[in-house]
């Protein structure tokens, strides 16, 4: 009888391995340099390890498609706050990865505590990674109004400007305020280790559990515990609210930063670091603000009217705009780098050519429903539908998408640069669906006054930059030419 484990990548790798090395696993492919989504246990080779974003994981274990996982608190009771009903079991606290969910204020927003929002009127706006126990939490304080924004992350840069409070996750006693005032705290939050209900009742789990839970005590099925609100704490610092007539540009975290902050650099839009707030860095331009936030955020956020422009990728642009045709965002510029295929992939071990070759197996039901993997929710939706691929059941993931095939989807909609990452995995590419580069996107709707003049400046700033970028490389190409 096979068991499956899920294991989490990121911040609870290296403790997890740990744990399995005191329980006497001998794990081999489980470090933060491995390639391989599927470590080996020698000495148990009846269990099956995969390695997942750790969001994914309870929803992976909820669905009966891993026997265990280990990941933080937090994320079970954020899958719980929406389906309590969800076929889990909390075996045991595994005592590491402590973070602490907690909701915050701008400190120069005078909202000091929950209570001075009780009876408020007017909609109370909460950025998250954590949707449904913001919601939960916004019930349960019986806020007469109030709207929930979903986020990638990054949620601590959007007070006040663009929310009320954040509810974000931070390691106890390690956190950078973001010039935010913490109000409350949800829960505080350990690893975990969870199972499926079903194979909990009916699976002999002893040799591996005996193992995991030996090394941290006896085991307990209760749940998380909720904390009482954290201490209140009084803030001198204070910070403008910003104008009407200021712009506001939001850039990427991650990979897509430098690239960026080099092409605006060369439009002489010089972006420097802030340590006391590293997502709201500094600029050298009068009227404009940034800040640093997630590029599947943006456009939403500009759509919302949070943002007046932001550089993302196209591929999120198109995203968004397929869930919502008429949302009030647009490109403005296509920058060029950052360039990316976005693809269709299947396991190397199926003999599938183009998407096309899923139909037969889906009529004679030798596949009862294709199981479609992806970051891109809304493009895989449509690809789906453009390829006539039913029945069909999407699987929305946060990173680490190329562990879901074979076992856990039989198509994955990726973004890849040279094709060599998703090779490397045991993958194939299908089909391309379209190529993607960084891009300038902005409202369509018009500006008033002084903004309207400092947006048109910087787009026209932009385009003379990316024309001098382009002029240049057709130089260097011709001279290569040229005997």
């Amino acid at each position: 009888m096979q068991l499956k484990l899920a294991l989490p990548k990121g911040q609870l790798l290296q403790d997890t391995r740990y744990l399995l090395h005191r329980s006497g696993l001998e794990v081999s492919g489980y470090e933060e340099q491995s390639r391989s989504y599927r470590p080996e246990c020698r000495n148990l080779p009846n269990v099956f390890l995969k390695v997942f974003n750790e969001k994914d994981i309870p929803i992976q274990v909820a669905v009966g498609n891993y026997d265990l996982g280990i990941c933080g608190q937090d994320w079970v009771e954020e899958l719980l706050a929406k389906y309590p009903s969800s076929a889990l079991v909390k075996v045991q606290n595994l005592g590491y990865g402590t973070r602490r969910l907690w909701v915050a204020a701008a400190s120069a927003s005078g909202i000091q505590s929950i209570e001075k929002l009780n009876g408020r009127a007017d909609n109370i706006r909460i950025a998250t990674e954590y949707p449904n126990l913001a919601e939960a939490f916004a019930l349960t304080r019986r806020f007469k109004r109030f709207a929930i924004f979903p986020l990638w992350g990054g949620a601590e840069v959007y007070p006040p400007e663009s929310a009320d409070l954040a509810l974000i996750a931070d390691s106890l006693g390690n956190h950078s305020d973001y010039d935010l005032v913490p109000v409350g705290t949800i829960l505080e939050s350990n690893a975990c280790l969870i199972a499926y209900r079903p194979s909990w009742e009916s699976k002999n789990m002893a040799p591996l559990l005996d193992r995991l839970c030996a090394t941290v005590g006896r085991r307990d099925t209760s749940a998380a515990k909720t904390s009482k609100p954290s201490a209140l704490y009084d803030s001198s610092r204070s910070q403008s609210l910003g104008d009407s007539e200021c712009v506001w540009i939001a850039i990427a975290d991650g990979h897509q930063q430098k690239p960026t902050l080099e092409f605006l650099a060369r439009a002489g839009l010089n972006i420097s670091e802030n340590p006391r707030n590293p997502r709201r860095p500094s600029i050298n331009a009068e009227g404009i603000k940034v800040k640093v936030i997630r590029p599947q955020d943006m456009p939403l956020q500009v759509a919302n009217g949070n943002f007046d422009l932001a550089i993302t990728g196209e591929d999120w642009l198109t995203d968004h705009l397929y869930r919502f045709p008429s949302s009030p965002v647009k490109n403005i510029l296509t920058l060029g780098f950052g360039r990316v295929r976005i693809v269709a992939v299947v396991s190397k071990k199926l003999a599938i050519q183009n998407p096309e070759d899923f139909r037969a197996p889906l009529r004679r039901q030798e596949i009862a429903t294709l199981r479609i993997a992806s970051e891109y929710v809304n493009i895989a939706d449509m690809y789906a539908r453009e390829h006539h691929l039913s029945p069909c059941r999407l699987i929305p993931t946060w990173g680490a998408s190329e562990a879901f095939l074979p076992e856990d989807a039989d198509l994955l909609i990726e973004n890849t640069q040279t094709g060599q990452t998703i090779a490397q995995h045991g993958l194939r590419i299908i089909d391309t669906l379209f190529e993607s580069s960084a891009c300038l996107i902005g409202s369509t709707r018009a500006a008033d006054g002084i903004k309207e003049r400092r947006i048109a400046e910087i787009v026209r700033r932009l385009e003379r930059t990316l024309k001098e970028v382009r002029s240049q490389k057709e130089e260097l190409w011709n001279s290569r030419l040229s005997p």
